[in-house]
């Protein structure tokens, strides 16, 4: 019998560029996902960012999981640039991950132009209307 509809997180076992952005959501490898995205080097990931607004060191666990294969963390902050927290770049800079934080927009630029040239780059993208 048939168990019904099952719920997985979502997650795309590869690197792929980012097609499109906006909406609440992003486009890529010909799918399209809705709220905030991890781009890592296991894949892209959902992300839910306890407060887009205000990232936190816990927000992240999953790219300390990876820090051994990330150079550079794309931080794609929603529609405006925001700093990010003390704690946060702390321990990204003790992971050994420059971490750059920028509208999600330049983010996905970014992110696309350092993936094309095969460098151990991440994104965290918070979704944009």
């Amino acid at each position: 019998m048939a168990e019904g509809i099952v719920i997985r997180r979502a997650h795309f076992p590869g690197r792929a560029p980012i097609d499109a952005y906006g909406n609440g959501g992003f486009r890529f490898a010909e799918m399209s996902h809705r709220g905030s995205i991890l781009c890592l080097p296991s894949g892209v990931h959902g992300w839910e960012p306890a407060d887009p607004a205000a990232l936190s060191l816990e927000d992240f666990a999953r790219v300390f999981g990876e820090a051994a294969d990330i150079e550079v963390l794309l931080v794609g902050c929603g529609r405006d640039l925001k700093p990010l927290p003390a704690a946060l770049k702390a321990a990204l800079k003790e992971a050994r991950i420059s971490a750059d934080p920028m509208s999600t927009g330049a983010a996905v630029r970014t992110y696309n132009v350092l993936l094309a040239e095969d460098r151990a780059v991440a994104a965290a993208l918070v979704a944009v209307d």
